[in-house]
């Protein structure tokens, strides 16, 4: 499990890294709860490059925030590589941002099943360039508490965005 040093030094490589190329980011969060924005706003000057947050919670929040479709939900769930790319594009188009990072998981200790067990957690990165858009999404299953899970997914959400 990745230590508060650990995140801090990830959020300023972020921080760096969209600062230098004049980029600024949204989160579009679901099993994190707001701590991937949470570890970026925790670096001094982050609104140089930091936009915005949602923290969508519920399929509900998801639909009405980020414009995820609700077929999308029932066809494939809401721990999916479909949903996942929907709220990143959802954030790109209700912010100004122009890189976004998606997640959603099952944090446990419940929720999960046999095709989605506890510790499975969807990324999506997207990068807006003009009309244009890229995306790039991974599953990842990660073992431990809710609080590994949680933070493990933090940790390479950002090791994303610092990718990009």
């Amino acid at each position: 499990m990745p230590s508060d040093h650990d995140l801090r030094r990830l959020a300023l490589q972020v921080g760096r890294r969209l600062l230098a190329k004049r980029l600024r980011v949204v989160t579009a969060e679901s099993c994190t709860g707001g701590w991937i924005g949470k570890a970026l706003t925790d670096i001094p000057g982050s609104s140089q490059w930091f936009e915005m947050a949602f923290v969508t919670y519920s399929n509900a929040a998801k639909t009405k925030y980020l414009g995820v479709r609700a077929a999308t939900l029932v066809r494939y769930g809401a721990v999916s590589e479909e949903v996942a790319g929907e709220m990143a594009r959802g954030a790109l188009r209700a912010s100004d941002a122009e890189v976004a990072v998606a997640v959603t998981g099952i944090a446990g200790p419940d929720g999960g099943s046999p095709s989605k067990p506890v510790g499975t957690v969807w990324f999506c990165w997207a990068k807006r360039r003009g009309r244009r858009l890229s995306l790039r999404t991974r599953k990842v299953r990660f073992s431990g508490d809710r609080r590994a899970v949680r933070a493990s997914a933090v940790a390479l959400a950002m090791r994303g965005l610092a990718a990009r």
